[in-house]
């Protein structure tokens, strides 16, 4: 692993000094120079590149300066909700909601909504942009999942000029930014423009497309984040405005002492971990030294072999540092599966400004989790701990996730609740920090002997080899099924030629019949 990191700095670096200097002395006027700077300060982004272009550093250049051609061309860093025609939002074409099976948030076409129109081109295809660049910033470049819902579609939808801005955005401009292309209700007088989309997408996305319909969609998305049409129970609406988000809520149990059937188990396992037992000054003191000894306990992670997580793998371990709060965990919230118990996660807040700064936490899931507290504030200089316990009976799914929203207040204002509600409706958007954690189910750890248990049952694991056996055999079925309708339309239109060649003489024989009679 420690050899794997420091090829894969050394391709950065490579990559960053080739960049400097083949492309930038010439094209500099070309590229944004906010993606210049970004592109020598973001280890991930120049990782993303190379990662999309097999390690190829060449490949990874003309990638880099054919995207930063492109975003400088559709002003990628300056597009807004303002900049944007109002009515693009309100008929909801293209939004993001909810996530599929494997956690990855979900980008929605609804193609219904598409209706092709040149003028309209170029401000639609900065929509897409729009929204891409808003969820990679927000949520640092974790891949998505594309939705095409091609429910009540036909040809007067297609349009091939604006799927292909959509295909080249994920294939030139997004580097590793797709995880698959979910293709639901594909009308059959489709079949041939998508046979061209194919070929945009390249032999390595190819594999991504999935074309589904009402008895197979659920493969990928489950039925908690597909509207009923598609078979699922999502109730959710689109509407303009405010910009659709994550639908998070807050979360049960804001602010007040955890009271459930499980409270003895919870009293127990706080106690443990954080000695919290109302008063936020003890707390405060105790969290101070334990963020201290965090990077400690990274450094000594990463000699472990940790193919099992302790029971206090909860314990902060990363750090997001934003410009108000620096976050313990940056990106996950590890929970137990079932089986492994594990109920309970916890969140390090650390206040990096010379002011008080109000904080709420927000949850995809406010049903099943309570968190404490999830609407209060952090004094100057000080950490704070936020317990996320998982209620009653639910269980952690990939598909959740938490908001974590922060401003900074005044001298003046309050920390109580009251004060703090009233804030809330008050602060500027612009000044609100947002930071997204999603979660990570911990499978339980068996013995060894277990999984030969397992195994005796003769199931085979599908790997990703099986699966792409399956998918070109399913692909080669298709395209016999297609040669086969090929060759019965040509009967069938041989047949009707013959018959209309049949009248014909028919009728010239009946007309020389009766010119000899008479």
């Amino acid at each position: 692993m420690a050899e794997q990191r420091q090829d894969k700095g050394a391709l950065i670096s490579e990559t960053r000094r080739r960049f400097e200097a083949e492309y930038l002395p010439d094209k500099s006027d070309k590229y944004d120079s906010r993606d210049v700077e970004r592109l020598q300060q973001d280890d991930k982004w120049v990782e993303n590149y190379l990662i999309w272009r097999h390690d190829v550093v060449d490949d990874a250049l003309k990638m880099i300066d054919e995207s930063f051609q492109w975003r400088k061309e559709y002003t990628v860093n300056d597009l807004s909700e303002s900049v944007l025609p109002k009515w693009l939002f309100e008929i909801g074409a293209l939004f993001l909601h909810g996530y599929d099976k494997e956690g990855y948030k979900l980008f929605w076409f609804k193609v219904k909504h598409h209706t092709r129109d040149p003028k309209q081109q170029l401000d639609k295809k900065k929509l897409v942009a729009f929204w891409l660049e808003h969820y990679a910033k927000r949520d640092h470049g974790k891949p998505l999942t594309v939705v095409f819902d091609m429910a009540e579609t036909g040809i007067s939808h297609i349009d091939l000029d604006f799927v292909r801005f959509i295909v080249n955005c994920f294939t030139d401009y997004y580097p590793n930014f797709l995880t698959k292309i979910v293709i639901f209700e594909m009308p059959w007088i489709m079949n041939a423009a998508f046979k061209i989309v194919k070929g945009w997408l390249g032999p390595d996305a190819i594999s991504m497309l999935k074309f589904t319909n009402k008895n197979d969609v659920q493969e990928y998305i489950s039925a908690e984040y597909l509207p009923p049409h598609m078979g699922g129970t999502d109730s959710f609406k689109y509407s303009y405005p405010p910009l659709v988000d994550d639908d998070f809520q807050t979360p049960l149990c804001e602010n007040g002492p955890i009271t459930s059937e499980d409270e003895h188990e919870s009293k127990e396992e706080i106690d443990a971990d954080t000695k919290e037992t109302g008063e936020l000054n003890e707390a405060q003191n105790l969290n101070q030294k334990k963020m201290n000894s965090i990077e400690q306990i990274s450094k000594s992670e990463e000699t472990d072999k940790t193919e099992v997580k302790p029971k206090n793998a909860k314990k902060a371990l990363t750090t997001f540092k934003g410009p108000l709060l620096h976050i313990s965990p940056a990106e996950e919230l590890y929970f137990g599966s079932k089986e492994t118990g594990e109920k309970k996660c916890l969140i390090v807040l650390t206040n990096v400004t010379k002011n008080v700064v109000a904080f709420k936490v927000r949850t995809t899931a406010p049903e099943k989790y309570r968190v404490k507290p999830s609407n209060s504030s952090c004094e100057p200089g000080t950490s704070l701990d936020i317990i996320v316990s998982l209620h009653g009976g639910f269980a952690a799914s990939l598909q959740d996730r938490f908001l974590i929203m922060a401003a900074e207040m005044d001298q003046s204002s309050g920390g109580a609740v009251p004060e703090l509600t009233q804030f809330w409706k008050e602060v500027p958007r612009t000044k609100v920090m947002e930071h997204r954690l999603r979660c990570h189910v911990i499978e339980s750890s068996k013995p060894s002997s277990l999984t030969l248990k397992d195994n005796a049952f003769n199931i085979p694991a599908k790997t990703n080899e099986d699966l792409h056996i399956q998918l070109t055999h399913l692909l080669q079925i298709n395209k016999r099924l297609e040669e086969q309708m090929n060759r019965c339309l040509w009967f069938q239109q041989l047949s009707v030629v013959l018959s209309l060649l049949s009248v014909t003489v028919a009728a010239f024989c009946f007309y020389l019949a009766y010119a000899q009679r008479s």
